[in-house]
C-alpha cells in the first residue's frame, strides 16, 4: 500500500437550536451584531446528560455505516476533542465500546480546533507505516458546556456537534502530506481552563494570526498535495468565524472551490468543525468523486494542520 484514502464521512448535531434572537434575550447582543461580527445565525446545544462520547458515537456510527466496513475492521480509532470531562476511559474507548470495535489503538487527540486534521494525519501516517489498515477518526465537542453565558463576546460563538471519517489503506494515496505546526508562545490566546472550566480567547490575536500567517501555510499544504489552489474543488477551514474564513479563502486563491460556511448554522464547534462541515458538503453531493479538497484546521494552542484530500 502506498497511502490512505478517505472512504466515508458522517456527522451528528443535537436537536436543540439556539438562535441569535434567543441569545439577545440572555445577554446584551443582537442578531445584527452577531451576524456582522462573526456570521453565525444558529448553533446546536447538547442536553445536559448528552456527553462528548454520545456526540462522537452518533457521528462515528454514521461514518462506519457509510463505509461498508464492520466494527471489527477498525484497528485505529482517534477522537479529537478538548471538552471531554471523562479522563478514563478515554472518549475513543467509549466510542469503541458503543460501536462494538473489538480493540486496536484507541486514542484521544487534544489539539483543540485543529484536532481533527491532526488526527487525520496521524491515521494516514499509521496506515503508511503498516500499523493500521482502517481508521475511524472523530471530532466531537460540547463547547456549550464550557461557555460563560454571561460573556457576550464568547457565548455567541460556540456550538456542539461531531463529525467523523473512515480512512483506509489504498494503492494510490488520496490524502496528501500534512503541513502542521503551532505558535506556543501565543498559545494562551485561546483557553479552556479554570474552575469552573470556561472558554475564553483573545480574539484580535487569533484574527491577526489567522488572516496574516495562515494563507501561506494553506498554500504550502496545497503544494505538498500536488495541486494549485485554483484546482481545489472545496476548501474546509476550521469554522471559527466568517470574518476569518472568507479572507483566508480569498488570500489562498481557491477561486473555483466551494468554501464551507457551516459556521453560519453550527457556530464554532472546535475539533468537530472540519469533519462536520466536510460531511455536510459530501452528503449534499457538492464535490465530485476524486476531486481535491483542502482540509485545514487551526485555532487552540495557535496550532494548525492541513492537507489535500481526494473526495470519496
Amino acid at each position: 500500500m502506498n497511502g490512505s484514502r478517505l472512504v466515508a464521512t458522517g456527522h451528528y448535531q443535537p436537536a436543540k437550536i439556539l438562535t441569535n434572537e434567543d441569545l439577545a434575550a440572555m445577554v446584551d447582543t443582537s442578531d445584527e451584531w452577531i451576524s456582522k461580527r462573526v456570521g453565525i445565525r444558529t448553533r446546536h446545544v447538547a442536553e445536559p446528560d448528552e456527553s462528548v462520547a454520545d456526540l462522537a458515537g452518533h457521528a462515528a456510527a454514521k461514518a462506519l455505516a457509510a463505509s461498508g466496513l464492520a466494527p471489527s475492521d477498525i484497528d485505529l480509532l482517534l477522537v479529537a476533542t478538548c471538552t471531554q470531562t471523562e479522563r478514563a476511559p478515554n472518549v475513543a474507548s467509549r466510542v469503541a465500546a458503543r460501536l462494538g470495535v473489538p480493540g486496536g489503538a484507541l486514542m484521544d487527540v487534544g489539539v483543540s480546533c485543529s484536532g481533527f486534521t491532526h488526527a487525520m494525519a496521524l491515521a494516514d501516517h499509521a496506515i503508511r507505516a503498516g500499523s493500521a489498515t482502517n481508521a475511524l477518526i472523530v471530532g466531537a465537542e460540547k463547547m456549550t458546556a464550557v461557555t460563560d453565558w454571561t460573556d457576550r463576546t464568547t457565548c455567541v460563538l460556540t456550538g456542539d456537534g461531531a463529525g467523523a471519517a473512515v480512512v483506509s489503506a489504498a494503492d494510490e494515496a488520496g490524502i496528501g502530506p500534512v503541513v502542521w505546526g503551532s505558535v506556543p508562545e501565543l498559545g494562551t490566546a485561546v483557553r479552556i481552563e479554570g474552575t469552573p472550566t470556561r472558554f475564553a480567547q483573545d480574539g484580535q490575536t487569533v484574527y491577526r494570526w489567522a488572516t496574516t500567517r495562515l494563507p501561506e501555510i494553506a498554500r504550502q499544504a496545497c503544494e505538498r498535495g500536488g495541486v494549485r489552489p485554483e484546482e481545489l474543488a472545496a476548501v474546509v477551514f476550521h469554522q471559527a468565524n466568517l470574518r476569518i474564513i472568507e479572507p483566508l479563502a480569498a488570500k489562498l486563491g481557491a477561486v473555483n472551490a466551494i468554501v464551507a460556511r457551516d459556521v453560519v448554522d453550527s457556530g464554532n464547534t472546535s475539533a468537530a468543525s472540519v469533519p462536520l462541515a466536510l460531511s455536510k458538503l459530501l452528503e449534499r453531493g457538492e464535490v465530485p468523486s476524486g476531486a481535491p479538497m483542502l482540509l485545514f484546521g487551526f485555532g487552540g494552542n495557535l496550532s494548525y494542520a492541513g492537507m489535500v484530500v481526494r473526495c470519496p
